[in-house]
C-alpha cells in the first residue's frame, strides 16, 4: 500500500557496521593539527585520513579500511585496542568497541574501572556527611569511596586493603571483622546477592560481571547456596542493623542516591532512626582509631 512503511525492508546495522560507523565518526571528528599531523595542500575531508589512523595504530591501511566499512572481518583484541588508542577513545567507548566486535573486555580496562580514583568533590561530600557513615559503590559492589564514619562502622581498615578487595559482597564472604559488624550477616548477603543478580541481567554480555560472579563463587560455598535460590530484588531504602565493637546493635536507615548515572555509581548514607542512634554515631567517631 502506498505510504505504508515496509518494515521488512528496514535495515538494522550489524555489529560490524555499527563498529565501522563508530570508527568513521570519531576519525572525522579529530583535529589533525592538535594531534601534530602536518598537512600539505587543501584539506578536502574533515578529521584524520584513514591512512593516518592506520599509521597511528601500526596496522595496514587496507585492513583498517575494511574494518571502518563494516566488513565482517576477524579482529584481534590487540589490534582493536591499538585502533581505539589511535582514535583516542576513552575506556567506556573502548569497551563498547569490544562488545561490538564480540571480544572479551581487556583486563587492563576492567582494572581502570575498579581502580579509578574518586573525584575530590565526591570525597569532600562523603567527609562532610560525618557523623553519618557514607560510601560510594558500583553496581558490582566495588567500594569507590567512603568516609571515616563508615570505616569505623564496619570495623575494617579499608585503606589497607587492595582496591580489588574493597567489595561489600567479597568482604562479607572472607573478612571476619566485616561479618562481625553486621548484626544479620546471612540476611544481608542474601539481599546483596539478589540485587547483584537483578543488575547482572542488564550486563549478560559483560565478561567483567561474569568474572566478579566467579570470584564470589570461589570465595565461599555459602555464596553458591545463596545464589542458587535465584532471588531478585530492587534497591530500596531500608533499615540495616550493625553490631558495634561492644556488642551494641545500631539500626541505621540506608539512603540511596545515584551520584553518577553514566556509570551507575551509588552513594549510600546511613542515618539514625532515633536520637539514641544519633548519639551512638557521635560516640563512634570520638573513639580512638581501632582498625
Amino acid at each position: 500500500m502506498h505510504g505504508t512503511l515496509d518494515i521488512a525492508a528496514a535495515h538494522l546495522p550489524s555489529r560490524a557496521e555499527e563498529l565501522g560507523e563508530m570508527l568513521r565518526r570519531r576519525r572525522e571528528a579529530l583535529d589533525p593539527k592538535r594531534m601534530g599531523l602536518g598537512r600539505i595542500g587543501r584539506i578536502r575531508t574533515p578529521g584524520l585520513r584513514r591512512e593516518e589512523v592506520a599509521a597511528r595504530a601500526d596496522i595496514g591501511i587496507t585492513w583498517y579500511t575494511k574494518l571502518e566499512q563494516g566488513r565482517p572481518i576477524r579482529v584481534s583484541p590487540r589490534v582493536l585496542l591499538a585502533v581505539s588508542q589511535a582514535l583516542e577513545f576513552n575506556e567506556f567507548e573502548t569497551e563498547h568497541l569490544f562488545r561490538l566486535a564480540n571480544l572479551p573486555i581487556p583486563p587492563r580496562l576492567e582494572g581502570t574501572r575498579v581502580c579509578e580514583p574518586l573525584t575530590d568533590a565526591s570525597q569532600r561530600i562523603l567527609d562532610h556527611l560525618s557523623p553519618y557513615p557514607a560510601l560510594i559503590q558500583t553496581k558490582r559492589y566495588n567500594i569507590r569511596g567512603y568516609n571515616d564514619a563508615y570505616r569505623k562502622l564496619v570495623g575494617v581498615d579499608l585503606n589497607a586493603l587492595p582496591l580489588e578487595d574493597r567489595n561489600c559482597i567479597y568482604l562479607s564472604l572472607v573478612n571476619p571483622a566485616w561479618r562481625a559488624s553486621q548484626a544479620d550477616p546471612d540476611e544481608m548477603l542474601a539481599h546483596m546477592a539478589a540485587l547483584f543478580r537483578a543488575s547482572m541481567a542488564e550486563h549478560r554480555d559483560d565478561p567483567s560481571w561474569e568474572r566478579q560472579l566467579e570470584r564470589y563463587m570461589n570465595a565461599s560455598d555459602q555464596f553458591r547456596i545463596v545464589w542458587d535460590r535465584y532471588q531478585l530484588k530492587g534497591i530500596e531504602n531500608k533499615v540495616k542493623r550493625f553490631r558495634l565493637a561492644d556488642g551494641t546493635i545500631l539500626p541505621l536507615l540506608s539512603n540511596n542516591w545515584w551520584s553518577s548515572p553514566s556509570n551507575d555509581d551509588r552513594m549510600i548514607v546511613y542515618t539514625p532512626i532515633d536520637d539514641a542512634g544519633a548519639e551512638m554515631l557521635k560516640s563512634l567517631l570520638k573513639r580512638k582509631k581501632s582498625c
